[in-house]
């Protein structure tokens, strides 16, 4: 390994959110030439007045900055602890996958059965990596310089 390779989850992670800011432009633009809301909306911030199109959209945004927080901060301390092996990068482009495919189901169907059992999946792949970093930590600790 490169030393590098735990950073392009992260990457991709980051186009991930990049994507759905462009698409709730879209939709939100799309909803003000169809006279369905007015420009002075998202001026104002009302969530409660903002149609289901962009609404979901901008709550999946939203969720990308809740456990991803973690994920981000794993990462970064695994590629600092030296602990970015195989099984971590495999693990957080697990994790990387399953925010693709929930903010998939979230902006498409928004079926919560799908949307829960990826956000479970994703949960378990980061406690994953949080519980190989831990293992790590403790088994350097252990060892005689």
């Amino acid at each position: 390994m490169t030393g590098y390779e735990m950073l392009w989850p992260m990457v991709a992670h980051a186009g991930l959110v990049y994507i759905l800011y462009a698409l709730l432009s879209l939709r939100r633009r799309n909803l003000v030439k169809a006279g369905k809301i007015r420009p002075s909306l998202f001026r104002e911030n009302h969530a409660a007045d903002e149609p289901a199109e962009s609404l979901v959209v901008r709550n999946c945004i939203a969720n990308q900055f809740e456990l991803p927080v973690l994920f981000h901060a794993c990462c970064i301390t695994l590629f600092i602890a030296q602990a970015d092996n195989l099984p971590a990068v495999i693990l957080a482009w697990i994790f990387v996958a399953t925010r693709y495919a929930h903010a998939y189901v979230h902006v498409t169907s928004n079926n919560l059965r799908y949307r829960g059992q990826l956000f479970a999946l994703g949960y378990i792949v980061l406690g994953g990596m949080w519980a190989w970093l831990t293992v790590w930590i403790a088994v350097t600790q252990a060892m005689p310089a």
